[in-house]
Order: structure tokens, then sequence, then C-alpha cells
């Protein structure tokens, strides 16, 4: 049986000729900052090794413009548009703008499981990636292995700090949206996500518990209600939530999707919203048929992320200074019809 042949990133040519990869990014794409004698070593380099020009770098000759690779675990477009669809939308605006091209690719769990490449990678087609929501199966920390590319991840972060994020501010926004329900009179307050499942459905919960904290009360593992399966990633998007025995007067929901599950499922169950319980999401985005009424949230600033993040990769690309490490990009709360007022007994 033939063996496949390893594709050949800048990460190998770096290696291959001890420099960094922006250097070689550089190098390839035609970009200022590389000496004429260096630039063609890499690219007789890069020729011998059997690399394939990204399609920017060969038909632009160091014209204006990347090709900027996307990529989005299949699992968060269920049935319906979603969040990080609108995320995408909004990099794929922003990256026109700077007469950049976006190329778009979902990976499907297979792909995550056997750790192989996007496709739009392994035809070296790009000349940085850009990850759109944590994937499944540890699958990010394969990409930060095997990219040899400028690489930058959106709504999650990866440990080590390796690896520039921008995530919206998880923490705080949770506990404003559970302090606006003590606000109201809630006190038995419970929360939905499965916690590490997402950097973002952890840190969500973290607020939470501040808040309860700080209101004399301590998290009761009974009011952690799970809503996805925590190795793959993947939630049932249609099936009833599993309520505790003794219901509280709210929740809070690690995103607006999951809180319009959460609401259908109350319903199902007897219970009016907001009447009987409240319900608080979060990111402000929801598609029109899931709800029929305001999901109160905290809403994401999409379109800053997005242009942060271009903003960034761009500088990357180019070898310019830029700030390193995990950026958090502020939200707000929107006040909608999904609480009310808890009264006193």
């Amino acid at each position: 049986m033939a063996k496949t042949k390893k594709t050949v990133r800048m990460a190998d040519i770096a290696e291959q000729l001890k420099c960094s990869t922006v250097t070689v990014s550089k190098a390839l794409s035609g970009k200022k900052g590389v000496s004429e004698e260096l630039r063609g070593r890499i690219r007789e380099t890069a020729l011998k090794m059997g690399y394939k020009l990204p399609v920017s770098a060969a038909k632009n000759g160091g014209g204006k413009g990347y090709n900027i690779g996307v990529v989005l675990s299949g699992r968060y477009l269920a049935n319906y548009d979603t969040f990080y669809w609108k995320m995408y939308q909004e990099i794929a605006s922003r990256a026109t703008q700077k007469e950049c091209f976006t190329l778009f690719e979902i990976i499907d769990e297979e792909t995550e499981k056997n750790k192989k490449l996007p496709k739009l990678l392994a035809e070296g087609r790009v000349d940085g990636l850009l990850v759109i929501g944590k994937p499944g199966y540890g699958y990010e920390e394969f990409l930060k292995k095997e990219v040899g590319l400028p690489l930058v991840f959106l709504d999650f972060y990866e440990p080590n700090g390796e690896v520039d994020c921008f995530v919206s501010d998880g923490f705080y926004g949770t506990w404003l949206l559970t302090n606006y329900l003590f606000q109201k009179g809630h006190r038995d307050i419970a929360y939905v996500g499965t916690l590490f499942s997402t950097d973002s459905i952890t840190d969500r919960y973290l607020g939470y518990v501040k808040s309860l904290m700080e209101h004399g009360m301590k998290p009761k593992t009974e009011y952690l209600i799970a809503d996805r399966d925590i190795v793959s990633g993947l939630r049932d998007n249609y099936g009833s939530m599993a309520f505790p025995g003794r219901m509280p007067t709210a929740f809070v929901c690690n995103c607006d999707f999951i809180a319009s599950l959460v609401i259908r499922s109350l319903r199902k169950e007897g219970f009016k919203v907001p009447e009987d319980v409240s319900v608080v999401g979060y990111d402000n985005y929801l598609y029109p048929e899931l709800s029929d009424i305001g999901i109160t949230t905290y809403e994401v600033d999409i379109r800053e992320m997005a242009k942060s993040a271009i903003r960034l990769l761009l500088k990357k690309l180019d070898g310019e200074p830029y700030k390193k490490g995990i950026h958090i990009i502020e939200g707000h709360l929107i006040e909608k019809s999904s609480v009310a007022e808890r009264k006193k007994i």
C-alpha cells in the first residue's frame, strides 16, 4: 500500500532553513522585510520540498491581499443559521475591505476524530487561518501543532497561550445576567451548560458562581444542567432538557439557542415563561423561528471581534508588531421579555 505524501508546511521550510514561519510566509507571498538572497533560498527550498504556494501568493506575486482560511466545526451549524455563521459573515466582510479573500470550510466529526487537516490547508490554498468555535476531540491542539501558518482562534482559547485568541467577556457578561436576576427577586437560579466542553461555557459558569457567592449563596449540583456531550461537543437540539426535581425560578443559559430549548422544554412541562420561570441567554443571536418571546441576553460584539481578528492576523502575516495573547471583546446586557420580577413571599 502506497504511503500518503505528507503535506509540506511553512513550518517545515522554516525548520529546514532555521528561520521563522513569518519570514517564510513573507518571502513566499512577496512581502517586504526579507532580503532578496534569503527570499531566493526560501523559494528554492520550498520548490525542492514540494510546497504548494498559496493561491494569493502564486497569482499576485506579492500584490495586495491574502487568502484567509476560516474553519468551523459542523456541530455548530445544526439546522438553523447560527451565531458562528453570522461571525463568519462579518469576517468575510472585513477581509474584503482589506482586499483579502476568505475560504470557508466546515469540519465534520470524522475529520476531528481522525485528526485530518482541512482541505484548504492540505492543498496549500491559504496564507493564514481563523478557527471559529472550539472543535471537538482535541482538534484545536492538532491544528496548533500542525498548522505552519499564522493562526487565530475565535470564541475560545487554548491553555498555554500559544495561539492568539479573541473571546467575548463571558465571565463578566454572565455575572451581570445573574445579578440582574437577583435584582428581579430570584434566588433559586440554575445554570445550563456542560462544563469544560468549551472554554466559553465554563467561563460563563464561573461568572454565574461569582454572582451567587456575592449574594451569600453556594452553587447547587442539581442546578448545573448539562446540554451537550463533553468529549464530542455534540448536543441534542430536539429532546427535552433534564430539569432538577425542585424547579428553580430562573435559568442562566450559556447561549440564546440553548435558552430557546429550555423555554421549549419548560412549556412541555406546563410552565409559563416568564410568569412561572425566567430564562436568560447569551450572544443576542437567535434564528427567528426558535422563540416567540424575546430572550434577555448579553450581546456579543461580533463585528468588533471579526474586525480585531482580521487586523491581528494581517499583522502576523506582514510580520508587524502586535499584542499577543487572549483578547477580550466587551458586550452589554439587553433586557427583553423572558424575565419576570419574582414577588417576595
